[in-house]
């Protein structure tokens, strides 16, 4: 009666434990089942809510047909669907719909999904491919934090002189010693109002060093940024624009973008599956700055308007980094517009600006930094738009006079993702079609798919029975590999991932050689199969163990430094030792005990 009680209490931890494995296996399966369903890319056509009605399903189809693209389905209602033949026309459609449909509807490209419902209720999706795999553009952009570092001091300047004016400072004036730096000279009755400028800009910006030498009856104060400060500054620099470069390719909607610091001063951006390369740069690119002004006739910054020159007062009443949403829309008139929303502070600033100005106007001032004909970066600033004050203002308002409805689209979407401070410039642009990434996709699978069967097919005839094990404890690690990069987020399958999925293969294979020949010796000294799968297994861990974890620090290493597809070799490479372990010890090790119908073994 003990007997069988204590093979009952064995048994139990040992089918708890199949069942465990089982389940593993089982739901990664499900998650590698949505690659079985190819996306499909689709024109989506949204009609404005403002505009006459857009043309039918069958007038879209005249007008594509019309123009030699070949329409394969389409899909009436809001939006409505289009899907061509080939697929990779879809960005040649969307600037003929664009054009054709002059603002009656946005057009944009799309990427839908073919799974079955129910998968996609579970939020389950096929991985990502990337660039090389999918087509697309790759962009390397210099960030130029020296002109960074011009306008901020420039914008110090502007602060200076307005606390001198507020306070009522005499006897001191504000002067720009260099690019980067800038003096505040006092005669001798107005030392003490130097030294209380000097603190005032000391307190409202961090990182700025000071130096005071006596120049005759002049007291000399130079500030600058310190070495210190220059580092802090321009690390400062680049994570905004890291940020605001990530936020307008979500604007895009491009989910598989890769956007990562590269070097000291550059920023690598992979965009998998874009189509108009056009419009991504145009956004991507573009160092928009939107800032609000009162107009000053004498003595102000003179920028370029519609109908001449308009003076400004130099100093913003706020800029876009008091924007929190834009939206494109249009007026009572039709005319596109640009609907603002402001933070708390924002707000807080046009209220007190509006409720002394009213009946005054306020001019809009659109800059950016372009390379001019020599290819040195120069800003460019123009008025786009000035209005008068009708009435107090608070967090919302618009901007009018935009000329054009890409014009607002694209200043909306360049105001939600925030502005940039400094200069990008692109440095290295490639683009790569799709069909060069579908090339790449089955010449990858290909490799794979040969690695795989003359595997399958060795383990087989060296091993006979014990080669069946491996050969599915194979098919198991492949099968969870692909489930476990298709369930984690931010994991991008590349064509060097391919490569690390077949070099999955031979390391998994390696876990079952040093496992079987141990058991294979055992065997040769007379152990039952029983006792030489267990010392086998038992033996071989250490050995598996140490393989493994040295390979799995190279992996972590290139993940940490490399990118693009060095990181997805990186990913595909750590993601298969663990699986590797996982289906080469636990999955074969139950295998084994159920084949040959042994006790549990040890480990597995």
């Amino acid at each position: 009666m003990n007997r069988r009680a204590n093979a009952a209490s064995t048994a139990w931890p040992a089918r708890l434990k199949r069942l465990l494995v089982v389940a593993v296996i089982l739901v990664l399966g499900l998650c590698a089942m949505p690659n079985l369903y190819q996306n499909t890319t689709q024109l989506s056509i949204r009609t404005l809510t403002s505009e006459p009605a857009a043309p039918g399903p069958d007038q879209l189809v005249q007008l594509l047909q019309s123009r030699g693209f070949t329409v394969a389905d389409i899909e009436s209602g809001e939006p409505t669907l289009v899907t061509l033949t080939p697929q990779t026309a879809s960005a040649a459609a969307q600037e003929v719909l664009a054009e054709a449909l002059r603002g009656q509807a946005s057009v944009k490209v799309v990427e839908q999904a073919t799974a079955p419902y129910w998968l996609q209720r579970l939020g389950l999706s096929p991985i990502k491919l990337g660039l090389d795999l999918n087509g697309g553009v790759l962009f390397v952009l210099k960030v130029d934090t020296e002109k960074a570092l011009e306008k901020r001091m420039e914008n110090i300047a502007l602060e200076a002189k307005a606390l001198r004016i507020r306070d009522k400072l005499k006897g001191v004036r504000v002067e720009r010693s260099s690019a980067s730096g800038l003096e505040l000279v006092a005669l001798p009755q107005g030392e003490a109002a130097l030294h209380q400028l000097q603190s005032a800009l000391l307190d409202q910006f961090q990182h700025l060093s000071v130096s005071t030498h006596q120049q005759g009856s002049l007291l000399r104060a130079s500030l600058s940024y310190d070495e210190t400060g220059k580092a802090a500054f321009e690390k400062q620099t680049m994570t905004q624009a890291l940020t605001t470069l990530r936020s307008r390719i979500e604007e895009l909607g491009i989910t598989e973008a890769v956007t990562q610091r590269q070097g000291a001063n550059y920023i690598r951006i992979e965009l998998p599956g874009v189509q108009d390369p056009a419009a991504a740069k145009r956004i991507i690119g573009a160092t928009a700055q939107l800032s609000f002004h009162a107009l000053q006739e004498f003595g102000g910054k003179r920028v370029k308007a519609e109908h001449g020159m308009v003076g400004l007062d130099p100093r913003a009443i706020f800029t876009g980094a008091d924007i929190d949403s834009a939206q494109a829309g249009r007026d009572e008139y039709g005319k596109p517009l640009v609907q603002l929303f402001l933070s708390s502070q924002g707000g807080d600033k046009m209220l007190r600006f509006s409720r002394t100005h009213v009946g005054q106007p306020m001019a809009t001032m659109y800059s950016e930094y372009i390379a001019d004909s020599q290819g040195e970066i120069r800003e460019s600033s123009q008025v786009i738009s000035v209005a008068t004050i009708q009435q107090v203002l608070g967090q919302r308002f618009s901007i009018t006079n935009l000329g054009s409805w890409q014009k607002a689209q694209d200043l909306a979407l360049l105001l939600r993702a925030g502005s940039l401070d400094a200069p990008l410039t692109i440095v290295t642009e490639r683009t790569i079609g799709p069909s060069l990434g579908e090339q790449n996709i089955s010449s990858g699978f290909a490799a794979l798919a040969l690695g795989l069967s003359l595997t399958l097919g060795f383990m087989l005839l060296w091993y006979r029975k014990l080669g069946v094990i491996a050969c599915v404890a194979l098919v198991a690690n492949l099968l969870c590999l692909v489930g476990l990069m298709s369930l984690l987020p931010g994991v991008v399958l590349t064509l060097p991932g391919i490569a690390g999925l077949v070099l999955t293969i031979g390391m998994a294979v390696d876990t079952n050689v040093i496992i079987f020949e141990r058991i294979k010796e055992e065997r040769r000294q007379g152990s039952s199969m029983r006792a030489a799968l267990q010392r086998g297994y038992q033996q071989a861990q250490s050995s598996i163990i140490d393989a493994n974890l040295t390979t799995m620090i190279t992996a972590l290493v290139l993940m940490s430094i490399g990118y693009g597809p060095v990181k997805g070799f990186a990913i595909t490479l750590a993601l298969g030792i663990m699986t590797s372990m996982f289906c080469g010890v636990v999955v074969s090790g139950q295998l084994s005990q159920w084949f040959y119908r042994t006790k549990p073994v040890t480990g597995a």
